[in-house]
Order: C-alpha cells, then sequence, then structure tokens
C-alpha cells in the first residue's frame, strides 16, 4: 500500500522538478522580465535593497546558483513589477537628481585622538542634527561612517540641505570639542539600483566632497549652473579632485551674508585647520 500510494507522490514531485527546470518556461520568463515594468535584473546583489522586498529577493536569488529555477523567475517577476509599481525604481531616465555627499572633517585622525566613546557620541549627535535636515527636502540613501549620501530634486534643495546641516553641526559641542561639516554636490542622471544610486555622476559628487575643506560646501560647476541667485558662489582654487573630469570644476557656495572672503565670520581658514578645534 505505501509503495502504491508513494509512487504518485514520487512522479508528481518528478514533474514538478521537471517544469521548474523547463527551459522554455524560463525563456518565456525571461522574455516577460524584459518587457514589464521595473528592473528586469532585479534579484541581484546591487539591485536588492535592506527593505522587506530586497530581502525577500536575496533569498531568491541563490536558488540560481544550484540550476535555473522557474519558480525563483516567477518569484523574482512578482517582485519586480512590485517595486516598478511602487515607484522604487519608476524614475524618468532623463530626469536630473542632486547627489549630496556630507562627512566630518578630519574625524578619523580625532577618533584616534579622542577614542571611541567620543567618537560614537558624536557622531549620534551630528546624525540627530543632519538627517532631519537632508529629509525635509530629499532622501538619505545611505550613511558612511561619519558621513551620509542623498539624492535631493533641485540643486536648490541640495544645498540649503548642506548649509543648514553644515551650520547645525557647527553649533555642536562634544565634549569639548567643536565639529566641521564638509559637503559636496553635483546634478546628474544618477543610476538607481534597489535602493541605491551608482554612476558616473556620483562619483563627481563624493570627489567634490573631497575638495570641501572644513566647514564647507562646494558644488560642481554643472550644479552650479542649475542655482538660482539665493546663494553666494566663489570660484574654488584648488585642484579639481582626483576622478573628476576636466569640464567640471568646483565652486564655493554658501549664504549671501557670509563675509566676503567666502568664509563664516570667526571661523579659522586655511591649511592649518584639521577640521577639529577645542
Amino acid at each position: 500500500m505505501i509503495g502504491r500510494h508513494g509512487d504518485p507522490v514520487r512522479r508528481r514531485f518528478r514533474l514538478a522538478d521537471r517544469l521548474d527546470s523547463d527551459p522554455r518556461l524560463l525563456a518565456a520568463l525571461e522574455w516577460a522580465r524584459a518587457w514589464l515594468p521595473g528592473d528586469s535584473g532585479y534579484g541581484d546583489p546591487l539591485s536588492t535593497g535592506d527593505d522587506a522586498v530586497g530581502r525577500l529577493a536575496a533569498q531568491l536569488a541563490p536558488l540560481a546558483a544550484t540550476r535555473p529555477s522557474v519558480l525563483r523567475e516567477l518569484g523574482l517577476t512578482a517582485l519586480q513589477v512590485w517595486q516598478a509599481h511602487a515607484g522604487v525604481d519608476e524614475r524618468p531616465s532623463d530626469e536630473h537628481l542632486a547627489v549630496l555627499f556630507t562627512d566630518l572633517a578630519g574625524f578619523s585622525d580625532w577618533t584616534l585622538e579622542v577614542g571611541d566613546d567620543v567618537a560614537v557620541r558624536a557622531l549620534r549627535r551630528v546624525g540627530a542634527e543632519v538627517e532631519p535636515l537632508v529629509r525635509r527636502r530629499g532622501r538619505v540613501v545611505k550613511r558612511l561612517g561619519d558621513g551620509l549620501m542623498a539624492v535631493l530634486p533641485t540643486a536648490e534643495d541640495a544645498v540649503e540641505a548642506a548649509l543648514a546641516a553644515r551650520d547645525a553641526v557647527e553649533g555642536l559641542e562634544v565634549d569639548g570639542h567643536h565639529l566641521h561639516l564638509r559637503a559636496g554636490v553635483h546634478v546628474g542622471r544618477p543610476q538607481q539600483l534597489g535602493g541605491d544610486y551608482y554612476g558616473r555622476d556620483v562619483n563627481i559628487a563624493a570627489r567634490i566632497t573631497d575638495v570641501a575643506g572644513p566647514g564647507e560646501v562646494c558644488v560642481s560647476s554643472t550644479a552650479r549652473a542649475h542655482l538660482d541667485g539665493r546663494f553666494a558662489v566663489r570660484a574654488r582654487p584648488s585642484p579639481r579632485g582626483k576622478g573628476v573630469p576636466p569640464d567640471i570644476t568646483p565652486w564655493w557656495v554658501d549664504h549671501p551674508s557670509r563675509d566676503a572672503a567666502g568664509s563664516p565670520a570667526g571661523r579659522p581658514t586655511g591649511p592649518a585647520v584639521r577640521g577639529w578645534r577645542r
């Protein structure tokens, strides 16, 4: 009896196994994914974010490491369409975005001096001040140790957020230490995959940030072209930075109320400033 009842069960499993690896079904699903809304490559590590859907996709993806799977492709197809209709990846390819990077000048060296406890307290204080200011105008893409990456709709939004964050951090004091934030902004068409952004324009924004000194906000010449007249802008008399294309130059940007030299009244500038003062 067990054998007679067991054979049909085994046959059903073998049939399901064959269907799951049927090359015609797999080809049909691959064709469908190419034409359906969303990212047809959704499911690889770059395209999956840290949200619930991304984690589910990341669990489905390893099935392909052993063999092709129709069930896997069906699951990823459903997630791809859901993601597109949820608006995660549905952005016109010609839409410009402002990419903003921030970090704390001299933070790594300072951490070695003051120790981890003080450094963590500083990061908590900075995060509590900076992130709401950025989220008010755009989206924080990810935290980067002592800084963050964000995307914002316009260059004005990014500069306003950067200046507000810079001013907020300059008003902080952690265990007798004053912190200096620096920031960089570039406008372009970064490529979105999952919850992150990649590409040339992201790299340029990061390199523009490297040019900025303690307490400075720098923008690329591309971002400067998108700014209105509400900001004071000056050419940055320094190398454009490694990885910045020759047609893009960095510019200082600040509130019009800053002094003629482009620096906050009372804030020391120049090569002697290491990013921290007691």
